[in-house]
């Protein structure tokens, strides 16, 4: 007889032979376990609870008050710009919805932090009661239709249906209107969870039922410190400059400060700390003093020495554009520290130092232009076939108008009798008046139009047209000036001719509000002709009387020649002697 143990010893050598002889006679290849693939930190830290949120405070206080009070709305509607947390919010809402464990069986927002029953399958997207989609994908009406046919069934294994739409706005006219009807009568079982980075293409009709979460951008400060909490998990050393141009960089997006740490961390060897140079070349930055440089050269109106500095950065990969920004950022911080205080800047001290030594010596009028000219500059400076060269005649333009004075200065030079500077870098003298000093504009006396509550009864048709006024009948007050063309006026009687197109009813209306206002009976009579000017008619008239005196004027004559395409926009008198007196006594900080 035959040992079954050697048999069964015999069978397995042979196996083992026939292995080898099919691997070349090499042992036969041990399985190994795949190596765990890597995680990206955006995915890796996703907020598993309403705690975990950044920067939504305000959201989560009222979904919390919601879900403790039972007032759960039945739509949810969340926007805000990418990456601030519209899609981790509405998952974290239907595990809140559906959420249930062995202690807790309702809703809840405060118990996330412990996996419920239905979470694991929620996160990873294969619960069968909640259907998260794209409306890019599904924009029709068909395919919306379809979707809500399921809507009636109950769930099959949670407490409530949950419909997540991602970018909502992107579905078509007739697939909201299909929708509409749906959110007008939901079924109990249903919850709507839609999320938008475009709020003003959703339908009004689908906003007012719906129950409206606006996620806001996230601080800088609150972005940098969870970013130094990340970056302290993964075992990442990272200068505290490098996580602020992570975060401006990332302009209020978690998600993308996030991508950008992790782009950062392999950007140095296991064990070297992540610099601020590191972090700039590889957002392509240019170096933040050094554009700074640059804008005080600029400002000073040192064009030769601005257009060096440009080109040194552009040599080392400085992005025009980039630079052009920079600037922006500059004349904005100086600005700001001016008006607001040294506190309101995010950089370091060092730079915050610079900007408000700039807001303290330029003033508010010049900063005010050097931003605006900026925001040409950029645009030009991305339209243009040679961006580098766009920015050098930025900047000339820039310096050359460092030189000029603003139009308050101008004026006060040519006041005075001083040189103000006309274009192409001439300059003329300003006119002067008896004394040496230059004298006010007179014009024509302007017709008031302040109301005048004092007197009951009107003595005059401009009376007339100011008691109106005072009385807040707007539409009278204009159709008295428009229309009408005063013949004679008398205390309680009043006759004027009318101006073709004038209203049917006019002169009624006056009567009656005469009475009303008066409270005596007033004669109203209209004439075919004889009347004088309207008082409209009278105001064009005194206003080109006193632009053409305006015009006479030597010191307006030399205004106008110290800058060219100068116009008279508006002529206004001067003030009173005791105002004029106490504006001198608080002199201009500009």
């Amino acid at each position: 007889m035959t040992d079954p143990d050697s048999a069964l010893d015999s069978e397995t050598a042979a196996r083992d032979e026939a292995t080898a002889d099919m691997f070349g006679g090499a042992p036969a290849p041990v399985a190994t376990s795949a190596p765990v693939p890597y995680t990206v930190i955006a995915r890796k830290y996703r907020p598993k609870n309403f705690d975990d949120l950044i920067g939504q405070e305000a959201m989560v206080r009222t979904l919390k008050n919601a879900f403790a009070t039972g007032r759960i709305a039945h739509a949810f509607m969340l926007t805000g710009v990418r990456g601030v947390g519209k899609t981790t919010t509405a998952r974290l809402l239907a595990r809140a919805l559906n959420y249930e464990s062995d202690t807790v069986h309702q809703p809840s927002v405060e118990d996330l932090a412990v996996e419920g029953r239905h979470c694991h399958a929620i996160v990873e997207g294969r619960h069968l009661d909640v259907l998260e989609l794209d409306a890019a994908s599904r924009s029709r009406v068909d395919e919306m239709r379809e979707l809500l046919d399921g809507v009636r069934y109950s769930p099959a294994e949670a407490r409530y249906k949950v419909y997540i739409i991602d970018e909502v706005h992107m579905l078509s006219t007739q697939a909201f209107n299909a929708l509409l009807k749906t959110l007008e009568e939901p079924p109990p079982h249903a919850k709507f969870i839609f999320a938008t980075t475009e709020i003003r293409k959703v339908p009004v009709t689908i906003l007012s039922r719906c129950q409206r979460f606006d996620l806001r951008r996230v601080e800088p400060d609150v972005l940098i410190a969870k970013l130094a909490a990340i970056a302290d998990a993964e075992g990442a050393r990272l200068e505290p400059e490098a996580l602020t141009l992570i975060a401006r960089a990332a302009e209020g997006s978690v998600r993308d400060a996030q991508s950008l740490l992790d782009q950062a961390m392999v950007q140095a060897a296991e064990g070297q700390a992540i610099t601020a140079a590191i972090v700039r070349d590889m957002l392509g930055l240019a170096d933040r003093a050094q554009t700074i440089d640059l804008f005080e050269k600029t400002v000073r109106g040192d064009a030769a020495a601005a257009i060096q500095a440009f080109r040194d950065l552009y040599a080392v990969g400085a992005d025009p554009a980039t630079v052009m920004l920079d600037m922006l950022e500059h004349a904005h911080g100086a600005m700001i520290a001016r008006t607001v205080g040294l506190e309101a800047l995010t950089l370091p001290k060092d730079q915050v130092g610079r900007l408000a030594a700039l807001g303290a010596t330029i003033p508010a009028g010049s900063l005010s232009r050097v931003w605006q000219m900026l925001l040409k500059a950029l645009e030009e400076v991305r339209r243009a076939p040679d961006p580098a060269a766009a920015v050098d005649m930025a900047l000339i333009r820039l310096a050359y108008a460092a030189d000029l004075p603003g139009p308050d200065e101008a004026l006060k030079m040519l006041r005075e009798g001083g040189v103000a500077p006309a274009a192409g870098g001439s300059a003329q003298g300003g006119a002067r008046g008896p004394g040496g000093g230059h004298q006010a504009l007179q014009t024509a006396p302007r017709v008031s139009s302040n109301p005048d509550t004092g007197f009951a009864q009107p003595k005059s048709f401009d009376d007339l047209v100011r008691l109106a006024e005072a009385r807040r009948d707007v539409g009278l007050k204009y159709e008295l000036e428009r229309y009408v063309r005063p013949i004679s006026f008398r205390t309680g009687a009043v006759v004027f001719e009318m101006v073709p197109g004038a209203p049917a009813n006019l002169s009624q209306r006056v009567v009656a509000r005469l009475k009303e206002w008066t409270g005596q009976p007033w004669l109203v009579a209209t004439e075919g002709g004889g009347g004088a000017e309207t008082l409209m008619e009278r105001q064009k008239r005194a206003a080109a009387k006193a632009q053409e005196d305006a015009l006479a004027e030597p010191f307006v004559q030399a205004v106008l020649a110290a800058f060219p395409g100068a116009e008279i926009v508006e002529i206004r008198h001067p003030a009173a002697p005791d105002t004029v007196a106490a504006d001198h006594e608080t002199p201009d900080e500009d």
